[in-house]
């Protein structure tokens, strides 16, 4: 079973994220951020992007408090690195039955802490974090067990493997778009490959960020893990550039710019380091597919989360024979689409988590507008706040896009759909790859062999055939991109990998019948015809054909049982 009846169940003390109508007016005013960079950089402020509504706020740990948290993990590790399996499932079959049975109070928590709508904090935080326990349960030991590799000609009286140790203590600095996954996803990772784990959360989630810890920290107790082996922590830069350079390998998830910085102080220490760091997913449309079908895959996939999905789709090309009844099936989709404050109401999209993003959107699209794109659609927004309207953006349909604008270019994070017209396989997939980004790609076709070719030449790191984002879904497979959308995986058996040291080992194979002995020609001094018995060993291994062999190896055979002249002090006997 993949949840026995004897998997202990958790307490978590949600009394503080709970939103029953109860607070006070004291601990519920609206919050009102400065507009731009904080000065306040000890206090990490938080609250509703939909509504304003102030949240709380969180420390932001300086240099030394984040060198104490590794510290603890680091002592906790040692123990939990000698945990077995069977225990280190129990901790993941104690998370996910938490999981779902608190799967509203789990989405509410983001929603609430990032403007998304419930039913997209379903689909990018439960079922992403379920799937990947689900796969560890029944392959992750598999993975990380000795993997016995062939030892060569060479060395056939060896055995040769792989094997995997705990690298220690992994850090992640994660962004703020899937606060509950992107928390889960590299702690599942490090703790089930024997690493204790330190997180800092964004400081655009950290509200919801803290609550997800105290799961964390329940199902530890209720495993008999170390407490300290998972520690959450929220601050700025100085709280992330502690971590790079206080833990053994570091996952980061945000932009370009910033994962350059968190390389550059890996650097100084020489630690691994993964990034992933966005996109500019290409959706290439064939004109020999189901029009409403893709449709409605392209409205979900720009548009999920108000454009806050990990690996968006943000560049859409279609085939001219269908770009005018894509178009339409589109514009009538997002004309059904309302935009308001998730927890209010039904709404289709919530609200941008990240205060003045509007904006930025907005002057991306203007500058598509005045370099000749037109907009076909503008979605319709619900009953929003008078404080709340900064934080909302309607979906917006672009056409008569091109590569020249900023819009085709820069990751908008936004729920914008910019469509372009393509003649031939070439010509779509010269365009999907003009983009400094290289994360993922969707490719449809009524042809599955079509849309193969086409995804097989986009230079990027993962490629949906007729679905868009489905590689997340299949947590064997690795993710991540190249280009400017990082390198190093995280999921699947390298990114459970990534997590471990990798370590070569090779032993005798027949001990102690057989043990390695230097050949008497080689033994020192060397034997004046040490080459030449060097290189018919080279022959009789590897000679270009069976008799080459059996002649180099009657050669070597004879020079060891003949006796052979030594060197003698520098000076070859003669």
């Amino acid at each position: 079973m993949l949840i026995p009846p004897n998997v202990p169940s958790i307490e978590v003390d949600a009394s503080d994220v709970l939103d029953d109508g109860t607070q006070t007016k004291e601990n519920s005013y609206i919050y009102i951020p400065s507009k731009g960079r904080s000065t306040q950089l000890d206090k990490v402020q938080c609250y509703e992007p939909a509504t304003m509504k102030y949240l709380g706020y969180f420390p932001a740990l300086t240099s030394d408090e984040v060198r104490e948290h590794v510290a603890q993990a680091r002592k906790a590790q040692k123990t939990w690195a000698k945990s077995s399996f069977k225990k280190r499932r129990l901790f993941l079959r104690i998370l996910l039955k938490y999981i779902i049975e608190h799967q509203e109070l789990i989405c509410e928590t983001s929603s609430r802490d990032t403007g998304k709508t419930m039913i997209d904090a379903s689909l990018g935080e439960i079922m992403t974090t379920c799937e990947k326990i689900t796969w560890l349960l029944s392959e992750g030991e598999r993975w990380l067990k000795p993997e016995y590799r062939s030892s060569g000609r060479s060395m056939l009286h060896k055995r040769s493997k792989v094997e995997f140790h705990p690298l220690g203590v992994i850090g992640a600095i994660v962004s703020w778009n899937y606060p509950f996954h992107n928390i889960f996803n590299p702690m599942l990772a490090a703790v089930f490959s024997g690493n204790g784990v330190v997180i800092k959360v964004s400081e655009h989630a950290s509200w919801s960020g803290c609550f997800y810890a105290r799961i964390i920290q329940a199902a530890l107790v209720a495993a008999g893990a170390p407490e300290n082996l998972v520690h959450i922590i929220t601050g700025f830069a100085e709280t992330g550039q502690a971590l790079v350079s206080s833990v053994d390998k570091i996952i980061f998830v945000g932009s370009p710019g910033v994962g350059k910085m968190i390389m550059k102080n890996a650097a100084e220490t020489l630690i691994p380091v993964t990034l992933e760091l966005g996109g500019k997913d290409a959706f290439i449309v064939c004109e020999d597919v189901d029009v409403n079908h893709v449709a409605q895959i392209a409205v979900r996939a720009a548009l999920q989360s108000s454009g806050q999905n990990c690996a968006g789709a943000e560049r859409f090309y279609v085939h001219r024979y269908v770009y005018t009844s894509f178009v339409a099936q589109i514009v009538k989709i997002v004309k059904s689409i309302c935009v308001g404050p998730p927890l209010a109401g039904k709404y289709d999209m919530g609200a941008l988590c990240m205060q003045e993003h509007a904006d930025r959107l907005q002057s991306l699209v203007d500058d598509a507008l005045a370099k000749g794109a037109e907009i076909a659609i503008r979605g319709s927004f619900g009953n929003l706040g008078e404080d709340a309207v900064d934080q909302f953006f309607p979906p917006t349909v672009l056409v008569n896009v091109n590569h020249k604008m900023k819009l085709m270019q820069e990751e908008a994070f936004g729920p914008i759909i910019p469509i372009m017209k393509f003649s031939s396989n070439e010509e779509a997939i010269k365009l999907a790859n003009d983009s400094k980004y290289g994360l993922g790609c969707a490719v449809f076709s009524g042809s599955q062999r079509r849309a193969k070719e086409i995804a097989s030449q986009l230079h990027c790191g993962m490629a949906a055939i007729n679905d868009f984002a489905s590689n997340y879904m299949c947590q064997s497979l690795p993710f991540g991109g190249v280009k400017h959308s990082g390198f190093g995986r995280f999921a699947g058996v390298e990114g459970l990998r990534a997590c471990c040291l990798v370590k070569s080992v090779v032993e005798d194979r027949f001990w102690p019948y057989i043990k390695t002995t230097i050949p008497k020609p080689l033994q020192y001094p060397v034997a004046e015809n040490c080459f030449e018995f060097q290189q018919s060993l080279v022959e009789a291994l590897y000679g270009l054909n069976m008799w080459d062999r059996l002649r180099a190896l009657v050669k070597v055979l004879k020079m060891l049982t003949e006796p052979n002249p030594t060197t003698t002090g520098g000076v070859r006997s003669q």
